[in-house]
């Protein structure tokens, strides 16, 4: 088995764990193992380890919920430095666990990882909040409507303060459903990581990369339709006509009525004519 299988395969485990026992910091450094062989996961399962034992010694005795979200804070962002990357915010290294645990730096949905990583290691329960073009925590205990940003220093916000966000990201028209602020599944969590780093590659031309994370994406969900159609697209790009016209075919049967159903059926029209050529 591959380098690359192998991680793969454990990160297909992973995931079959009941989802309170998976383990979100050990999947994500699965992903990171392709583009780091060398990578020993508990190296860095140990450093998040370390980190929260000195957390643990910072949590004030009173331990109300916006206090320990103070303390957490106050450890990651002042002491640890930990900074959201603005400069450079499509670095792939800012999707990769390990990098981002060495560097310091990363972006909303990997710094949220850490964030998480920490709070459940103090027993401090969080999930992540999928909300359109951002990536924000929230305490789960006592149903809290409270939600934290680790790529602003931990700010604390409110539900209103989330509407006026995506108010400002994407004007008057987006409304901001109560799915957008429901905890996500430990799978949803992991295939936004992965389509960061396929957006990122297909950015700059890296096809093969940007082909390895669809793989995986469909690994974890493969009921991803847009996945087999961005593959399909992909191959047809690459001359791979029979493995495009399967997902070309498969993404339309599940999604017949889709809104680029019209641009998809040409496609494979034209990779019917090209097979049919003598």
């Amino acid at each position: 088995m591959t380098h690359s299988a192998l991680s793969r395969e454990r990160l297909y485990q992973e995931l079959q764990r009941p989802t309170a026992q998976v383990s979100l910091a050990r999947a994500a450094l699965y992903i990171a193992q392709e583009d780091y062989p060398h990578l020993v996961v508990d190296d860095y399962l140990a450093m998040l380890d370390r980190m929260a034992e000195t957390l643990r010694q910072r949590l004030p005795q009173d331990r109300y919920p916006l206090k320990i979200i103070g303390a957490i804070n106050d450890y990651l962002f002042s002491e640890l430095n930990f900074s959201g990357n603005s400069v450079d915010y499509y670095d792939p290294r800012n999707s990769f666990l390990n990098d981002v645990l060495e560097r310091r730096v990363g972006i909303p949905i990997t710094l949220s990882l850490v964030y998480l990583e920490l709070a459940d290691r103090i027993g401090f329960p969080m999930a992540g909040v999928s909300m359109p073009g951002h990536f924000l925590i929230r305490p789960t205990v006592n149903e809290m409507d409270v939600f934290v940003d680790p790529f602003n220093r931990g700010e604390i916000m409110f539900e209103q303060d989330c509407r006026e966000r995506l108010k400002q990201m994407f004007g008057d028209p987006t409304q901001l459903e109560p799915q957008h602020l429901s905890p996500i599944t430990p799978a949803t969590f992991l295939v936004r990581i992965l389509t960061n780093l396929k957006l990122i590659y297909l950015q700059n031309r890296d096809v093969p990369k940007a082909l390895d994370a669809i793989n995986r994406i469909l690994l974890i969900a493969p009921e991803a339709v847009g996945e087999w159609r961005d593959r399909g697209l992909i191959h047809y790009q690459q001359g791979l006509l029979d493995q495009a016209r399967l997902d070309l075919e498969r993404y339309l049967h599940q999604h017949p009525n889709a809104g680029d159903a019209f641009e998809i059926r040409r496609v494979i029209e034209q990779i019917e004519r090209v097979q049919d050529e003598p």
